[in-house]
C-alpha cells in the first residue's frame, strides 16, 4: 500500500488561505486531495507576479512590422482564429494540469478526512456551478489527481426538478449546455454521469458503489448550494475526502476576503492586490489516459427535460444559444463589436454596448477569468472600456459573492446595513401614490411606459438592461405596501424571468436598489428615505427614454 500524506494542521476553510502553500513537496504517490501540499518551488501560475490587471498582455508587445501585427489582430478578430489562439494559449502553459503548477489557495478541504484510500477506483468532479470543461479549475484539480494517482475520472452532475423560481426558460439553457459537456468529455474519455435528484440523495450512493477514492467540487455561495456540499460531506463515506475549487471567482472568495466587505471600495484594493497570483492561463483538460470498467449511462435527455417540475410557460430565449462554445462566440462578439463603446455607452439601453455574458457566466458555461484574459489584450487600444468590464466582471461580481457567502440574509432586509433598515422602517408608513399587485407588475401594467418596456424586455428576452434594473428595482419599493413586499417581489420576478436569475449579482442587484447594500445614505425622502432614488426624468438625461418604449411597447410585442 503506498503512504499517506496528510495535509499541514489547522482549520479548514477560509482560515486556510492564511497559510503558506508552499510547504511540502508533493510525490507522484502521495494519495491526498490535501490542497495545501506543493513544491517548494513558487507555482507557474505565480510566474507573472509582477503583472497586474493594468499591465499589458504579451499580446501587446511590439511583433516586429506593423504589417504582421495588423494581419495579427485581423486574424484574432476572426471567430476560429480566436479560439485556436485560445487553445494555444492553454497549451503553451502546460501540455498537460499534471506538468501545471497548481495554486492551492483555490481549493479549501471541506470533510474531515483529508487522504484517498487505498485501492481507489476513481476520483469525482461533482459540477454544479460551473457547467464547462476548459478553463475550469475544479475540472483541472480533479483530472490532476486523478492522473497523479493513475485512476479514471468521472463527472457527475445531479439534477434537481426544481430549484428555486427556475422555470423551463433557465433548465433548457443548462440541459443544452449540459449536452455540449457530455459530448466533450466523451472525446476526452471521461464518462459524464447524469444523476437525477438531490445530490445528498444520489452521489454518496454512487461513490459507495463505484469504489470512488475522492469527490472534488466546484463553489457557490448561496444557501442552497452550500446546503447541498454540506449533506453530501455528511453522507459521504468517512474515508472519502471532498474538496471544493472556487472555479468561478478569479481570485476565490474565501481568500479575496475573510469577511463581508462593505462595497467596492473596501474590497477592490483586496481583489487587484491579488490578482498576480490568480489571473494566469489555465492548461488544457487532456484526453484521460486511464479508462474506467464504470462507463456513463446513455442519457435521455427527454426523460431529463420530463423529469422537471418547473413552470414550463415562461419560453426559451432565441438570442442566446446555450453552452460554452456559445458563450465563447459571445465573448469574441463583445471584444470585436462592443468593447470600444463599453465605457461610454453602456448605461445607454438602446445602445449595443454591453458583452452580454451574463447567462454564461451564469451558468458556468464560461470563465470569467477566460473573459477577462481576452479582453485585457485590447487594453492599449479601449484602456477605459477594459478597465470599466474589468470593474464590473471581476470586483463588483466578487463583490456579490462575498456578500452573499458572508450574509445569510442577503436575500432579506434583515440583511441590509443597520442605517438602511432604520430609514427604510422610518418611512414604511409613507403614502404611496401607486399601489401595484404582482400580477400586474409581472404583466408590466403600470402607468410607466418606461418600467413596461423593461419588464416586457426581461419577459420576452430573458434579460433586462443593466442601467434599468436599477431603476426597475426602485420603483417597485415605491410602488408597494413595504420594503419586505418590494424585495420579494423584486427578487422573484428576476428569478423567474432572467436568465440570470438565482444568482449573487441578481440578490446583490435588488439589495442595493430596495436596501441600499454597497452604497452611503442619501438625501431623505418619502417611502425611500434615505435609499438612492431614481425617476423617469433622471432616465430622460440619461438616453432617449422614448426610443426604449417603442421597441417594447405591447402591441409591437404581441404582433
Amino acid at each position: 500500500m503506498s503512504q499517506k500524506a496528510k495535509a499541514p494542521k489547522g482549520k479548514r476553510g477560509a482560515s486556510e488561505s492564511k497559510k503558506s502553500d508552499t510547504s511540502q513537496e508533493e510525490n507522484s504517490n502521495t494519495k491526498s486531495l490535501n490542497p495545501k501540499s506543493q513544491e517548494k518551488r513558487k507555482p507557474q501560475e505565480n510566474k507573472r507576479k509582477s503583472k497586474v490587471i493594468s499591465d499589458a498582455s504579451s499580446g501587446e508587445t511590439s511583433e516586429g512590422s506593423a504589417k504582421k501585427k495588423m494581419m495579427q489582430e485581423k486574424k484574432d478578430f476572426d471567430v476560429d482564429g480566436f479560439s485556436e489562439n485560445i487553445k494555444k494559449s492553454r497549451l503553451s502553459v502546460a501540455t498537460s494540469v499534471s506538468d501545471f503548477k497548481f495554486n492551492k489557495k483555490r481549493v479549501r478541504l471541506v470533510s474531515s478526512e483529508e487522504n484517498l484510500k487505498d485501492a481507489a477506483l476513481g476520483i469525482v468532479y461533482w459540477m454544479s456551478r460551473d457547467q464547462r470543461v476548459e478553463d475550469n479549475w475544479a475540472f483541472l484539480y480533479a483530472q490532476r489527481l486523478a492522473l497523479k494517482q493513475k485512476l479514471p475520472l468521472h463527472v457527475v452532475f445531479c439534477l434537481v426538478p426544481k430549484f428555486l423560481e427556475a422555470t423551463i426558460r433557465h433548465y433548457g439553457f443548462m440541459l443544452k449546455g449540459l449536452q455540449e459537456v457530455a459530448e466533450d468529455c466523451k472525446v476526452l474519455n471521461i464518462p459524464f454521469h447524469l444523476l437525477i435528484g438531490y445530490a445528498k440523495d444520489v452521489l454518496p450512493n454512487f461513490v459507495k458503489e463505484h469504489g470512488i477514492g475522492g469527490v472534488v467540487t466546484d463553489f457557490a455561495p448561496l444557501r442552497v448550494p452550500l446546503q447541498w456540499v454540506s449533506d453530501v460531506s455528511e453522507r459521504l463515506p468517512k474515508d472519502v475526502p471532498l474538496v471544493q475549487v472556487d472555479a468561478h471567482n478569479i481570485v476565490p472568495c474565501w481568500v479575496a476576503s475573510i469577511k463581508q466587505e462593505y462595497g467596492a471600495r473596501t474590497i477592490r484594493r483586496k481583489i487587484h492586490d491579488q490578482l498576480s497570483q490568480f489571473l494566469t492561463e489555465f492548461p488544457s483538460v487532456v484526453a484521460h489516459p486511464y479508462n474506467s470498467k464504470l462507463k456513463a449511462e446513455p442519457i435521455n435527455w427527454d426523460n431529463c427535460y420530463a423529469s422537471l417540475e418547473v413552470d414550463r410557460t415562461v419560453k426559451e430565449v432565441e438570442w442566446a444559444k446555450p453552452g460554452s462554445k456559445a458563450g465563447m462566440n459571445m465573448l469574441h462578439s463583445f471584444i470585436s463589436e462592443r468593447l470600444k463603446f463599453f465605457n461610454s455607452n453602456r448605461n445607454n439601453p438602446n445602445s449595443q454596448a454591453l458583452s452580454n455574458l451574463s447567462p454564461w457566466f451564469h451558468f458556468g458555461q464560461l470563465s470569467v477569468q477566460r473573459a477577462i484574459l481576452e479582453v485585457q489584450k485590447y487594453r492599449s487600444k479601449y484602456k477605459d472600456s477594459v478597465d470599466s468590464f474589468v470593474e464590473e466582471a471581476v470586483v463588483r461580481r466578487e463583490l456579490a459573492d462575498n456578500f452573499c457567502y458572508y450574509n445569510k440574509n442577503y436575500d432579506k432586509v434583515e440583511g441590509a446595513y443597520d442605517w438602511a433598515k432604520n430609514t427604510l422602517q422610518d418611512h414604511a408608513k409613507d403614502k404611496r401614490t401607486y399601489l401595484y399587485t404582482l400580477e400586474k407588475l409581472e404583466g408590466g401594467k403600470t402607468h410607466d411606459p418606461l418600467w413596461n418596456a423593461a419588464q416586457l424586455q426581461m419577459v420576452h428576452e430573458g434579460k433586462m438592461h443593466g442601467f434599468l434594473r436599477m431603476y426597475w428595482a426602485k420603483k417597485i419599493l415605491e410602488w408597494t405596501s413595504s420594503p419586505e413586499e418590494a424585495l420579494r417581489f423584486t427578487i422573484y420576478l428576476n428569478d423567474r424571468f432572467e436568465l440570470d436569475g438565482r444568482d449573487p449579482n441578481g440578490y446583490v442587484g435588488c439589495m442595493w436598489s430596495i436596501c441600499g447594500i454597497h452604497d452611503q445614505g442619501w438625501a431623505e425622502r418619502a417611502v425611500f428615505g434615505k435609499i438612492r432614488y431614481m425617476n423617469y426624468e433622471g432616465c430622460k438625461r440619461k438616453f432617449d427614454v422614448a426610443q426604449f418604449e417603442r421597441r417594447y411597447h405591447p402591441k409591437k410585442l404581441a404582433s
